[in-house]
């Protein structure tokens, strides 16, 4: 087993290893630990409660208790905690992104980021907050009054995964506060020290005891951790991010007790570069969101579709800049595509490039593992051309550095192989011509478009997906609307 390697923080407080439930740190039930790693070299340097059932209903209790005494705070209340809360996470930015960096693998520059995304999403939904507000409804019969009002749906479940640490729970647990929620969190098993680290400065903005808890829990456990809270009525939603196949399973689950879901899923992202695009700029998009995160993200293209007349050109750019890209530890300023988060990442990674390669592809750049000095979980940055759909990375997400690149002719057909997937998350395309535009982004069978952009997240948009991608959004004014209930009341008697 390997030795623990403390990391080197400036606020040493923030590097939380115990559940937070009621207001409380405390350690599970059972005694049991779980070790977290730097995923580029395995070295150990934290070990953090693994949780179980009744550290689940622990949580839930806390959540249950404080949820009238929360939910009847007023709007400015809530808000002005949210923000204290956001002005720490700013506060405490360096030491959060090298948290992410260490158990999560992406480069500093990136991580930074996340935390600056994270924290806009709070300070959004403080904001959001105070703009929480019903209607009245024309009266139908005279001396009635009909009005609708907006509450909070009670206790929330928070699931989130590796790949975006802060930014994914913090735009789950900032809209139900806001909304007068409660909640209980699960961070994933790979990355639970950034989710800690936040809930601790939200303890430290002063939110009342049990307002907001937390449990952590390695692979094994999480079954059980979620379980108790799909079989607990008062549970009222469940919001998560991750594969379909665990999303549709809390979909099946929570059946029972009918509660709220939100759910955020896979994705199979095309880009699509028409001939009429501008080149350089359709290669700067790609760059962006294919290489974010080592290629390790939701709304990462997975099938690249270049029409014939630019295909050549527009590979010719893409390869050099693929090939000038810094594989690097995530800790080094220079680097810029991590470690992926562990071996298994690596080996669908190359399983989908062999696979590939077998059924026609030619690799033009990378295509290979990369082992460094600091360890074995790297893999080149890489770009492949004749890609068809008989290839596992048409169907599979890869997620990991590689672009695909798929030849078409024309805008029917791209727009049919675009929309060939049970996926329906993010899609990308470049053009020039103002009536394409239009055709091709209504066309898209996705929840989001990016129409000759390639960096389309903002806390200010709705974020989700369709089909088999799930359902519910995340981000702008509709982001509240998934943790609240609307309430119709009719009053008579006032002629």
């Amino acid at each position: 087993m390997p030795s623990i390697q403390p990391l080197s923080l400036d606020h040493p407080a923030l590097l939380r290893t115990r559940n937070f439930i009621g207001h409380a740190w405390c350690d599970g039930l059972d005694g049991q630990h779980l070790e977290v790693s730097n995923p580029a070299t395995g070295a150990v340097f934290a070990s953090v409660a693994d949780s179980g059932a009744a550290d689940a209903a622990r949580a839930a209790d806390a959540a249950h208790a404080a949820f009238p005494a929360w939910s009847r705070r007023t709007a400015r209340e809530r808000a002005q905690l949210i923000k204290r809360w956001h002005a720490l996470i700013l506060e405490h930015r360096e030491d959060l992104a090298r948290i992410i960096s260490t158990e999560q693998g992406k480069p500093l520059q990136e991580s930074r980021g996340e935390v600056l995304y994270g924290a806009s999403y709070v300070e959004w939904f403080a904001e959001e907050a105070t703009r929480i507000s019903g209607e009245i409804v024309a009266e139908a019969v005279p001396g009635r009054k009909m009005l609708v009002l907006k509450e909070p749906v009670g206790v929330v479940a928070a699931i989130t995964p590796w790949n975006f640490p802060l930014a994914m729970i913090a735009r789950k647990i900032a809209p139900a506060l806001a909304a007068g929620c409660t909640v209980v969190a699960k961070p994933a098993e790979d990355t639970p020290l950034t989710a800690l680290a936040l809930v601790y400065l939200a303890e430290k903005a002063g939110l009342p005891a049990g307002v907001l808890n937390i449990v952590t829990a390695s692979r094994a456990n999480t079954p059980a951790v979620v379980d108790a809270w799909l079989a607990d009525g008062r549970v009222r939603k469940i919001t998560f991010t991750g594969s379909t196949p665990v999303g549709k399973h809390l979909a099946r689950e929570s059946a029972g007790t009918l509660k709220k879901l939100s759910l955020e899923l896979g994705g199979n992202a095309p880009f699509i570069v028409f001939d009429d695009a501008d080149i350089d700029a359709a290669v700067d998009g790609l760059m962006a969101s294919k290489f974010r995160n080592g290629g390790q993200t939701c709304v990462c293209p997975n099938r690249v579709y270049v029409q014939a007349g630019v295909h050549d050109h527009f590979v010719a750019r893409l390869a050099l800049r693929v090939a000038a890209l810094q594989v690097g530890p995530a800790t080094e300023e220079a680097s810029q595509i991590g470690p992926m988060i562990n071996a298994r990442a690596v080996d669908k990674i190359a399983r989908h490039v062999e696979d590939a390669v077998a059924k026609g592809a030619r690799v033009v750049t990378g295509g290979e593992r990369v082992r460094l000095d600091d360890g074995p979980h790297y893999y080149a940055p890489t770009v492949l051309t004749h890609a068809t759909p008989q290839m596992a990375l048409s169907c599979e997400e890869t997620f990991g550095p590689v672009a695909a690149i798929f030849r078409f002719t024309d805008e029917e057909e791209v727009v049919r192989d675009a929309n060939d997937t049970p996926f329906g998350l993010a899609a990308y395309f470049y053009s020039n011509d103002v009536r394409r535009i239009w055709r091709v982004a209504q066309a898209l069978e996705t929840g989001i478009v990016g129409v000759n952009e390639g960096a389309i997240a903002s806390e200010a948009a709705p974020f989700g997906g369709v089909k088999e991608s799930g359902y519910g959004r995340e981000g702008s004014r509709h982001g509240l609307d998934d943790y609240m209930h609307t309430k119709y009341i009719c009053q008579g008697q006032l002629g």
